[in-house]
């Protein structure tokens, strides 16, 4: 039997929709390619391995030396005293083998010269070149204060770690030695210690003033170290150095020391400026380093009765005095904001 036309008519126009709805799919992009043209990543080739995706940025992992070097050169007043301190060491190290005049030699022309270009120092009143003898006392006074903030801050260190980690009776103890130490007039013993020892020739010089002021100096860093390790002796990672059979010794010196390098390493440079201006006062009483040689503190302590006639004998030492012990102090603020994870407030 032959369609009617209202047959006909219904399929010819499901025909039209199927053929619409075949044309919208083929305009549609896949989901491939949707993705594509969000992230922008081209569509991998059939049968091969996936194009690789350019990143807009990379982030580059640093280090945490890296980190604390970064911190600290934001600190301007930190990093400018450091290269000054730099300066200055190879003034006092270097300069003595470029110039021509030694800091014993004396001077053929006229005593008590005041700064010209041949001595930009002056002279004294026995013809030493002031210029050689403050090399010659920067040198001195560095090596002292260098020495001092070493061996000071290996003996509180270990001294310290030993406290805080064994704590109880022996935590006790220890910390009243410490105590004791403390309550000691630092000035009048290392005067005594001094004395006691200038009539031995290696003790007499500058070595000898060194070691007795870094006998001295050790309990401060004793105490800071000792604090912070009885902070961290019930921490996770201590506990778990315990249970994994770790030895006492590995435990202070793997596993608590680096944890306590930070105020260690400030306080060794806060001890550079203690020492140079302890050996400046011992210096200035007589009890430091003899002549012949020469240190910045026994340069003023002998130029003491200069200061009104010829005062470049009294104030050039003087000077170079305060800008090793500013500029150390400044440094010690740098490295304690760049040690310091908490610290976001950058100093100018």
């Amino acid at each position: 039997m032959p369609d009617s036309p209202s047959r006909l008519g219904v399929a010819a126009s499901q025909q039209t929709s199927v053929q619409r709805s075949a044309e919208l799919l083929d305009d549609k992009p896949p989901l491939a390619s949707q993705a594509a043209g969000i992230t922008g990543a081209p569509l991998p080739e059939p049968g091969g391995a996936p194009p690789a995706v350019e990143r807009e940025f990379t982030v580059v992992a640093r280090s945490q030396w890296r980190t604390i070097a970064a911190r600290f050169a934001r600190h301007r007043l930190a990093l400018i005293s450091a290269v000054l301190f730099v300066l200055v060491v190879l003034f006092s190290f270097l300069g003595p083998l470029l110039w021509k005049f030694d800091h014993t030699q004396n001077f053929t022309g006229p005593v008590s010269k005041p700064p010209t270009g041949a001595h930009p120092f002056g002279t004294d009143d026995i013809g030493h070149d002031v210029l050689a003898q403050v090399m010659r006392g920067g040198q001195q006074s560095l090596k002292i204060s260098l020495f001092v903030a070493v061996v000071s801050t290996v003996i509180g260190t270990v001294y310290g770690l030993v406290s805080g980690y064994a704590g109880g009776g022996w935590d006790n103890l220890l910390m009243r030695i410490v105590d004791l130490v403390l309550t000691l007039p630092l000035l009048a013993i290392a005067a005594v210690l001094a004395f006691k020892f200038s009539s031995n020739s290696l003790l007499s010089s500058w070595f000898g003033v060194a070691v007795v002021l870094a006998v001295l100096l050790w309990a401060p860093i004793a105490r800071v170290v000792r604090g912070v390790v009885l902070s961290l002796r019930e921490r996770e990672f201590i506990e778990a150095a315990h249970a994994l059979g770790a030895s006492r010794s590995r435990i202070l010196f793997r596993h608590l020391l680096p944890n306590v390098s930070g105020p260690v390493i400030v306080n060794a440079t806060v001890y550079v400026s203690i020492a140079i201006l302890t050996e400046t006062s011992l210096s200035f009483l007589g009890f430091g380093v003899k002549q012949p040689d020469v240190s910045l503190g026994t340069l003023i302590y002998y130029n003491q009765t200069a200061i009104s006639t010829r005062p470049w004998l009294f104030y050039i030492p003087g000077v170079f005095i305060v800008i090793i012990a500013l500029t150390i102090n400044f440094i010690g603020d740098g490295l304690r904001d760049a040690l310091d994870p908490q610290q976001n407030r950058v100093r100018s």
